[in-house]
């Protein structure tokens, strides 16, 4: 079969990249709203813009008639793991490691992924599908170690008082990133509506994050209030990272490999390093071309075989 044929029967593949694209393109305006709101009410704020928006298409379309009520505790369970434990780690370890060295941590969820489908699915990756998940990997890391320059390294990284911690926060994140998604596949193969699944895991994560707020949590407090502007970036976001981004991941669940949905969907700090460049006109690091040439290659590969 030959390469155009191939990009256009591995469709799954590109909702893969999609969501990437969409991960990317949200991580570009989330830290002004995240640092004006703090990070669980950014987070709280975006749940909700987020299952308002899934929610509302799901009633629009009937999805919601697709959803098992024997299976909805699957769902509830992996918005808790993914969204509500994982997320919560991924900030947790940013501020004890740095955003670059945390961002490095959670793109090993990608290789959890992989080896739990080999464990629990029974999925393989062989030979040029193997070498592309490869260099990928190695691209995407490449990207985020030396993506930077000397003089742009977070002033989080001085410190290592909490490194220990941060790492292992760090793996968590990744490792709930990976179970949570991968537990769905199975769910994801039959006839449920990928929308519908993305509003209850949503939901799900939500209601978890008002329960600490109504509980009192100190951390979970808004910082400032909101506003027009920094809520037009919340609901952006949401709309694309958490809306478009984990319903194309859901729906690439329904027809490809959960290992390589994992790999391709982890390129997003790669996605960015041109985006970047394009707003800030600021050319980027020699680590940061290397990393994204060396990821480039790897979704080709994987793409054409």
């Amino acid at each position: 079969m030959d390469l155009a044929a191939n990009f256009t029967v591995n469709s799954y593949e590109w909702m893969a990249l999609g969501a990437a694209i969409c991960w990317a393109l949200g991580s570009l305006i989330s830290a002004p709203a995240s640092a004006h709101l703090g990070a669980f009410a950014f987070t709280r704020w975006r749940m909700t813009c987020a299952a308002s928006m899934l929610w509302a298409v799901a009633l629009v379309t009937g999805g919601w008639h697709s959803l098992p009520l024997s299976e909805l505790w699957l769902l509830v369970l992996s918005g808790m793991i993914g969204i509500l434990i994982g997320d919560t780690a991924l900030f947790a370890s940013m501020n004890r490691l740095g955003p670059r060295r945390a961002g490095v941590l959670f793109a090993t969820h990608s290789m959890f992924s992989a080896l739990l489908a080999y464990l629990f699915l029974g999925e393989t990756l062989w030979g040029w599908t193997l070498v592309g998940c490869g260099l990928l990997v190695s691209g995407v890391m490449t990207a985020i170690l030396f993506g930077k320059r000397a003089c742009e390294q977070h002033h989080w990284e001085a410190n290592s008082e909490q490194l220990a911690s941060g790492i292992a926060l760090g793996l968590l994140s990744a490792l709930c990133q990976a179970v949570s998604t991968l537990m769905l596949k199975p769910l994801m193969e039959t006839e449920i509506d990928a929308v519908a699944a993305s509003a209850v895991r949503m939901s799900a994560a939500l209601l978890c994050h008002l329960l600490l707020l109504w509980a009192g949590v100190k951390a979970a407090r808004t910082l400032l209030p909101m506003d027009r502007k920094v809520f037009g970036m919340v609901a952006f976001n949401a709309f694309l990272s958490m809306g478009v981004g984990m319903t194309l991941i859901l729906q690439a669940l329904k027809h490809g490999d959960a290992g390589i949905v994992a790999m391709l969907s982890s390129v997003s700090p790669v996605v960015v390093v041109p985006l970047l460049w394009l707003v800030y006109k600021r050319r980027p690091a020699v680590g940061a071309f290397l990393g994204a040439s060396l990821t480039v290659c790897g979704t080709v590969l994987i793409l054409w075989h």
